[in-house]
């Protein structure tokens, strides 16, 4: 670390750090009433949503102020992975998510991390546009899937529910696909 390098103890690091810690209160508060779409399941679903737009922040602060961190480059996927890995599990034991989305999506996000992991001495890999637009897709499909607006809007909201995950889903496999892809390439050079 040089003189001039910018301390891993930042504000987008704090945020990042902040955003893994809202995972498991909002799985608990997701669980909590078993499905009944009550007051915990929108608590729950505003928590999923502020933290995932906490991932734009940190990342818009570390860019503008030049404190970009290999500690924020690491961390930052992996608390989008938890916040949207718990997201995805716990929709699946509420039984409003096939549980073969939740485990592709599993798949991908948490092969990647392990490679990124790996790798991570040689080179930390930053997310790739494809991966920013996934987790972008992933964020907006499960906040429709969160939100209970079908106890507001009716049951025609779980159409649009429906299209937004089968396309966060077709993207996480392209983006994974890419990565390994990317990951290949990279090697024989």
């Amino acid at each position: 670390m040089t003189d001039n390098a910018p301390s891993p103890w930042n504000l987008p690091n704090t945020i990042t750090i902040v955003r893994i810690g809202f995972a498991p209160i909002f799985f608990v508060l997701l669980l909590i009433d078993g499905g009944a779409d009550g007051a915990a399941r929108w608590i729950a679903a505003l928590l999923f949503i502020v933290g995932i737009a906490t991932d734009g922040i940190d990342g818009h602060i570390a860019r503008s102020r030049g404190i970009v961190t290999d500690l924020g480059k690491l961390l930052d996927p992996i608390a989008d992975k938890i916040l949207t890995g718990a997201a995805f599990v716990g929709l699946s034991i509420l039984g409003e998510l096939p549980w073969w989305i939740t485990l592709v999506v599993l798949l991908r996000e948490i092969g990647i991390t392990v490679h990124r992991m790996i790798i991570r001495h040689e080179n930390v890999v930053a997310a790739a546009w494809t991966g920013k637009l996934k987790t972008v897709l992933q964020a907006v499909a499960l906040s429709f899937a969160l939100v209970p607006l079908w106890t507001l809007l009716g049951e025609w909201i779980h159409w649009i529910n429906g299209v937004t995950m089968a396309l966060a889903v077709i993207l996480t496999i392209a983006s994974g696909i890419d990565y390994v892809v990317t990951a290949l390439r990279g090697r024989r050079v």
